[in-house]
């Protein structure tokens, strides 16, 4: 009964941090006009989130390994409210630099001990669930996104929008921290301790390359799909966020179908195939044809990078060579950190080239998918 009770506090934190990306995603044109900066300039500010989660990295796998993945992840729930309330009000382009570093420090901690304390409760329950907790993951973020949408259409400022995501937040966060789950022993290398700075060792270095292509393809819709549609292809600013919500729902549909999908047809070929879905996704998103050609490259590239950061995470977790915390944080370090350090590169290619290269980049970096795929056998 415990870990039926863990899958639900673990689901709904997924959603409320998707719900927290999928507010930022939604409202990253207005922050960027407020602030006056180029797409260049704009890469340096969201450079320094990504610094952020950097720096929570190897914190939190040491964090997970001596206090437990549950208690960091109730933790850095709270801090990802506080983090992100505080951007909707920053006054200044400095002030907002320090909001956002707090927020990627915050996003990559929770990244770290959630999917910890998922695999917990996945061990626990004896079967996959992984996949379905990104499936909460995407569908917050295309949640959020649809509201936010709508918040711009109703002319809510950043500071009212993002104060009343908190509002509606906050109680969730007191039934999160108020749930009980006890601390599991890690049994990796090492004596079960994770160091301080921790790499990928063998196979896993592969699996955290998978991460990281998955991951920057995601984090490129988030941060870019909105101003891409905007400046290079002239739609209006209203229909926008509408790319990142069909990919974050073809991210739902496939992630919510993941665990099924992949106990029968097992890891690597389901990864394989994956990133050819993928890649055909990015070059209906590049083409720019018309609005429903573009959606349609969204969705597809939804449905492609859908259960790869899962399974990557999944691969990590259950490492037989490094402790838990110290091979989720060697992962996401690769991972997760693409999701937030890939964005600010593909603005500095976008103010040099046009974000449509910044495009094709992510796709040539999917290509590499279908060949990595055999490190995600878990004695791999």
């Amino acid at each position: 009964m415990q870990a039926i009770a863990a899958r639900r506090v673990v689901s709904a934190i997924f959603f409320m941090c998707g719900s927290a990306i999928g507010l930022w995603a939604s409202r990253i044109p207005d922050v960027k006009s407020a602030t006056g900066l180029d797409e260049g300039g704009f890469g340096l500010l969201l450079l320094v989130m990504a610094s952020g989660a950097f720096v929570s990295f190897p914190f939190t796998g040491v964090l997970v390994d001596r206090l437990g993945a549950a208690p960091a992840s109730k933790i850095f729930s709270v801090g990802i409210v506080i983090s992100f309330t505080t951007i909707g009000f920053a006054p200044t382009t400095s002030l907002l630099a320090g909001a956002m570093f707090f927020s990627g420090f915050c996003i990559g901690a929770l990244d770290v001990s959630i999917n910890g304390w998922g695999a917990e409760v996945e061990k626990s329950l004896g079967r996959p669930v992984m996949s379905s907790f990104h499936g909460l993951f995407s569908l917050g973020a295309g949640a959020s996104a649809a509201v936010g949408g709508l918040a711009i259409e109703a002319g809510y400022t950043l500071p009212w929008h993002f104060s009343l995501w908190a509002v509606v937040t906050v109680p969730f966060l007191v039934w999160f921290c108020l749930q009980p789950w006890p601390k599991e022993e890690s049994t990796g290398g090492a004596g079960g301790k994770a160091p301080l700075f921790a790499l990928p060792k063998g196979g896993l270095i592969l699996v955290g390359l998978i991460a990281l292509a998955a991951a920057l393809g995601e984090g490129a819709i988030t941060d870019w799909a909105a101003l891409y549609q905007i400046d290079d292809l002239g739609y209006a600013e209203s229909v926008a966020p509408t790319a990142f919500t069909v990919f974050s729902i073809a991210m739902v549909v496939m992630r919510l179908a993941g665990d099924r999908v992949i106990a029968r047809f097992g890891p690597v070929p389901v990864a394989r195939l994956s990133g050819v879905v993928a890649f055909l996704g990015c070059l209906l998103l590049i083409s720019g044809i018309n609005i429903w050609v573009v959606w349609t490259g969204c969705f597809i590239m939804g449905l492609g990078y859908a259960v790869l950061f899962p399974l990557a995470m999944s691969r990590a977790a259950s490492d037989p060579h490094m402790s838990k915390g110290s091979a989720l944080a060697a992962v996401a370090t690769l991972g997760y950190g693409a999701f937030l350090l890939g964005p600010p590169l593909l603005g500095f290619l976008g103010d040099a080239l046009s974000l449509r290269a910044s495009f094709g980049a992510v796709a040539l970096l999917t290509l590499g998918l279908p060949f990595l795929a055999g490190a995600l056998r878990v004695n791999g």
